[in-house]
């Protein structure tokens, strides 16, 4: 983040992002302690430096509708991944495209379709870019929350869980904030995963230290106060976030 937003701005988001519709400026001032004028100046400031980047309504597609819900894993390459991010997201039926920064599973792809023939259909026009699908899953429902960190300092606790997304067959995605004394920290990936607190089906994807956005390697070391990515197709168990946020003691499955 640098200098470029402080306390007050990073309050700001956490209550838009909580519910930007029903938050007006007197509210988000009231619990900032800061005057309406100010909250509205710092929001537009926010808007033109493109840290907002926009409000967008969250729709349930299946209520609306009973439309489908896909999401696409795909790859590309480092070089062109941003120009095939666009050019997939003027594909008919796909409403959101998402680039990470690890190899494989590079493109992040949802989309809506009316039914699995119109799904197929989507699947062959991102193919047809030259983009390889890893993976696919039906969404079930997804869960937000603001960052946690940008919350109110003292009036309310902070919950080391600050994001879960539920996939269709029971995966997840979570971000946790890595707890002073959790049995991870210090470890290695690596070592992580040979003493039993990361298991084979869970992936730790990013890791955000600092103002820096880390891509995991088997050498690379968790440190507390980490913000971790953490992702799991057969869902992540509370022995595995235990490991994370140490919230209670756990011996590890294998170990010298």
């Amino acid at each position: 983040m640098g200098d470029r937003i402080d306390d007050v701005d990073e309050q700001i988001l956490y209550y838009l992002s909580r519910e930007a519709r029903h938050t007006s400026a007197p509210d988000i001032a009231e619990k900032v302690d800061v005057s309406a004028p100010t909250v509205r100046n710092r929001i537009r400031r926010l808007e033109e430096e493109g840290i907002i980047e926009g409000y967008h309504a969250h729709v349930n597609y299946e209520r609306a509708d009973r439309l489908l819900t896909d999401l696409f894993v795909c790859s590309t390459t480092a070089t062109d991944r941003q120009k095939l991010a666009q050019q997939v997201l003027d594909v008919p039926g796909v409403i959101n495209v998402r680039e990470a920064m690890s190899g494989k599973g590079d493109l992040r792809i949802k989309a809506v379709g009316t039914d699995t023939d119109d799904l197929t259909r989507i699947a062959q026009d991102i193919t047809s870019l030259g983009v390889e699908i890893d993976d696919e899953d039906l969404l079930r429902r997804e869960h937000f929350r603001p960052y946690a960190r940008f919350g109110p300092r003292e009036t309310e606790p902070i919950s080391p869980v600050t994001g879960v997304a539920g996939l269709a067959g029971g995966a997840d995605v979570i971000e946790v904030v890595v707890k002073e004394g959790a049995p991870i920290a210090g470890k290695t990936l690596e070592r992580a995963n040979e003493d039993g607190f990361i298991p084979s089906d869970v992936l730790v994807v990013r890791i955000d230290r600092d103002e820096r956005a880390i891509t995991p390697a088997g050498e690379t070391t968790i440190e507390e106060g980490d913000f971790v990515t953490v992702h799991s197709r057969s869902g992540i168990s509370e022995e595995t976030l235990d490991a994370f946020t140490g919230e209670r003691e756990r011996v590890p499955e294998t170990g010298d």
